[in-house]
């Protein structure tokens, strides 16, 4: 995973003050480790002093607090997303806010880690909750927006025999086959299509709409009407 690395105290309240870099990497803007840095009694403060300190802008406590719970944060939030990329997302957006809002953190009511591994938990779940809020509004737009074939097509196939919508499909490249029969057959949406083909939904997308279009024009062409 990456880690995070303090910025210039001109960044405070913006991304920047923290920047993702490689396992093991930890350093300054300037490129000195952070470990020669640090001051040694950084190293001996329990969890409860170093948010202190964050809170009067030590960006060397921040980093301490990160050594010590940044790969715990990350890890569920990699498990609950099952994306590495938005996980460091997750990552950074609560190790900002503690930087941001230190006060939240209260050492009488549990650990400094169960706290920031809540954060990442409930920002991991909403963030899976957006997305597939987003796949929806995306797939219903995409089949609202599709060109009129996928019409000619819903209304072709309640009149035609079987026989001839087996030959029709007998016709399309595997690939197509496969996405357009799960879709349209199989009432699943393109998020399900990609998932169980294990492809990118774009691809399925593309897929569908081309299979569509040749489907219709062999349909058309062995003498099916397919127009309105």
């Amino acid at each position: 995973m990456s880690v995070l690395t303090a910025a210039t105290p001109a960044s405070v309240g913006d991304a920047s003050i923290l920047r993702l870099v490689g396992p093991g990497q930890a350093r300054t803007r300037d490129g000195r480790s952070w470990a020669r840095d640090m001051e040694p009694l950084t190293h001996e403060l329990d969890d409860a002093r170093l948010v202190d300190a964050v809170g009067r802008g030590d960006q060397q406590a921040l980093a301490e607090v990160y050594r010590r719970h940044g790969d715990g944060v990350y890890g569920l939030a990699r498990r609950v997303l099952n994306d590495p990329a938005m996980a460091e997302e997750i990552t950074q957006e609560v190790f900002l806010r503690l930087w941001d809002e230190p006060h939240r953190f209260d050492a009488s009511r549990g650990a400094l880690r169960s706290f920031l591994l809540r954060q990442a938990h409930s920002r991991a779940v909403e963030r899976v909750r957006s997305e597939e809020a987003r796949r929806r509004r995306e797939d219903r737009v995409d089949r609202e927006a599709a060109p009129q074939v996928l019409d000619v097509e819903a209304q072709a196939l309640d009149g035609l025999s079987n026989r001839a919508v087996a030959d029709a499909l007998a016709s399309l490249s595997e690939g197509e086959r496969e996405a357009i029969v799960l879709a349209y057959f199989g009432g699943h949406s393109y998020r399900d299509v990609a998932l169980r083909l294990d492809l990118p939904e774009g691809t399925v997308k593309s897929r569908i709409r081309l299979g569509l279009a040749k489907l219709a024009d062999r349909l058309q062409a062995a003498g099916h009407g397919t127009q309105p």
